[in-house]
């Protein structure tokens, strides 16, 4: 896990290495045992390493192999598998490290070479003999790909602050701004927060001609539905879901750092922690990491105490307080480089900090279980619509059984994200203080959008993967892991899980009013049964109420303060709701900490 950086200067101006070396320098976080760059006339690399596969010199980067050089942040977890059989093909080794792999890879199967990884990856590879830069990003976009390109340099990064040095102004992207205060749209599309900024998509290649200074992006995947998963009965669907996912975390313990994993107490996080704990091959006991919240409300923490109980290993248990939060908050954002959702974020990094702190280099975590088995109460609701009516009684009977939620909460989402002219017109009466001008920058066609998937439970979840859900996770977990060079590792978003997830009968995923049933059912022997079949869900929730309660004047004071918000609203409302008022106290510190104009 490291950063990686690039400048390709289109005129025949040269690149020196301190241009190379601020930009590695700003994300040293993630990268903290070494550093390394490459330079040739008008184009430089660079890289900051996090040591974790072959903990040697020889992993260095840039690292050379034949006529390539790469630059690699990520990990292919299967690496072993792809050495053998390049071994096979005649291919030579050097060192240990999974990036002469992908180098191997690359000279024997030239770009398609991706399509062999199980892995997250963010990388570039310069090859001398075609004069080109073949940059890739994993499949569902785990790890970042930051780039910016005018008509005198092409500049990449695995964050944005290590770019904007080469912009001449940081102006905010008016419409992604508007779609985060008003829709809570975040990484729905290819652009920033930064005017100029933008981001490879996940499941796509970037290739650039070095000859003509010209690139091409191209998407390599898409998720492969297997129709014949859909004829299992319940016992074998479940049974394969528990095969793949076993397989996926014990692919995700190779590793020579210790390993620990993060834990909430909800469902997903204890079943990878169960699965680890009794894989981990190791001098000491598995660790796992809890965050409590001080708020009794959303706090889960005695949850993960029956896990670590349960399961006999080492429970560490961080209670971030207000004084935390203020303290924090600074870090936080500049940290996650654009405004974000919640509270919750900080939690996510102290929780992060903490694995730090015992030098747990690696952690487990469990993104992607809800978009994969229909965790959320939206797929619910899809779900529900698209049902006979026997089958809809059914599932009312169920649901006050086997459910925390009602028929109204199903009925409630449906309406409301179902039908777009009703949700858009309640936005729109609801942030009526901004100003006519700038309302219209919203993509309330995205929620048009949203709003036909929610009819079809296969469409939303492929939506939600790759638009609206789960890449705005996944940037906060890349953030706040490695502002504090850690290592996160995603067993349910192994390609091969989410395959099998996608591919399996949707009212299985669903089962008689339990949510989530195959993870439920396949790790029920190894978990605590109020955790496996427990009904609330919560996450590393953040005591938001208490905080804003508390600081609300001071939030609307520096509100009122801010250059972007006076130029984009009308007035600053009294009565905001505490989701909107986060939203704006956000964008007020994000424009203090990268100094963004309108």
């Amino acid at each position: 896990m490291c950063g990686i950086a690039g400048i390709i200067k289109k005129s025949s101006a040269v690149v020196t290495e301190p241009e190379v070396r601020l930009m590695t320098d700003l994300m040293a976080h993630r990268g903290p045992d070494d550093a390394g760059c490459f330079i040739k006339k008008n184009f430089g690399i660079g890289h900051r390493r996090l040591s974790i596969i072959d903990l040697s010199s020889a992993g260095h980067q840039p690292f050379v192999y034949q006529n390539l050089q790469i630059v690699f942040n990520g990990e292919i977890y299967n690496y072993i598998e792809i050495r053998e059989e390049l071994l096979l093909s005649g291919c030579l080794f050097n060192t240990g490290s999974d990036t002469e792999v992908i180098a191997a890879a690359y000279k024997q199967w030239g770009y398609a070479c991706v399509n062999k990884f199980n892995g997250m990856w963010s990388f570039c590879i310069y090859d001398a003999d075609k004069d080109v830069f073949f940059c890739s990003r994993d499949r569902f976009g785990v790890k970042p790909f930051y780039y910016f390109n005018n008509g005198d340099q092409f500049v990449f990064a695995s964050e944005i602050k290590a770019i904007l040095p080469f912009l001449d102004t940081r102006k905010a992207n008016k419409k992604n701004l508007l779609d985060y205060l008003v829709l809570g749209f975040e990484e729905h599309n290819e652009d920033t927060f930064f005017e100029g900024i933008k981001k490879l998509p996940g499941s796509h290649n970037l290739l650039y001609d070095l000859k003509n200074h010209s690139f091409t992006i191209t998407k390599y995947y898409t998720p492969q539905i297997h129709d014949n998963y859909k004829a299992l009965n319940i016992d074998d669907s479940v049974a394969l879901f528990k095969d793949k996912l076993i397989d996926a975390v014990k692919l995700r313990l190779r590793s020579d750092v210790k390993v620990g994993s993060c834990l909430s107490g909800g469902l997903d996080s204890s079943a990878i922690v169960a699965i680890a704990s009794g894989l981990y091959d190791h001098s000491e006991p598995f660790n796992a990491i809890n965050a409590r919240s001080i708020d009794a409300a959303n706090d889960e923490s005695s949850y993960a105490q029956t896990v670590t109980d349960h399961l006999r290993i080492n429970k560490h248990v961080i209670t971030p307080v207000m004084e935390d939060f203020e303290e924090l908050i600074d870090d936080v954002i500049y940290s996650q480089e654009e405004p974000f959702g919640s509270l919750s974020i900080l939690m996510q990094y102290c929780v992060f900090k903490k694995a730090r702190e015992i030098n747990c280099t690696v952690m487990l975590d469990g993104q992607g279980g809800d978009e994969i088995l229909l965790g959320y109460t939206k797929y619910y609701s899809s779900l529900f619509f698209s049902l006979p009516l026997l089958e809809k009684l059914k599932t009312i009977r169920a649901l006050k059984l086997n459910s925390s939620l009602s028929l109204m909460d199903i009925v409630r989402t449906y309406l409301y994200f179902g039908f777009s002219r009703i949700r858009i017109k309640r936005l729109k009466h609801k942030f009526s203080f901004v100003k006519k001008e700038y309302i219209k920058y919203c993509s309330f066609d995205l929620a048009e959008k949203f709003s036909d998937k929610l009819k079809n439970v296969d469409e939303l979840q492929q939506f939600e993967l790759f638009y609206l859900q789960l890449p705005h996770l996944l940037k906060y977990e890349d953030k706040n892991s490695m502002r504090h060079s850690i290592e996160s590792r995603l067993p349910l978003l192994d390609y091969r899980v989410v395959e099998t997830a996608l591919s399996l009968n949707n009212t299985f995923k669903i089962y008689n009013g339990w949510s989530k049933y195959p993870i439920r059912k396949a790790f029920e022997d190894i978990l605590p049964p109020i955790i496996s079949w427990r009904k609330d869900k919560i996450g590393f929730a953040a005591p938001e109420s208490i905080f804003i309660n508390k600081n609300r004047e001071r939030m609307l004071s520096q509100i009122k303060q801010s250059n972007l918000l006076t130029q984009l609203l009308t007035s600053v409302p009294e009565n905001l709701s505490s989701r909107h008022l986060w939203r704006l106290y956000n964008i007020y510190k994000w424009e203090n900490a990268y100094n963004v104009t309108l």
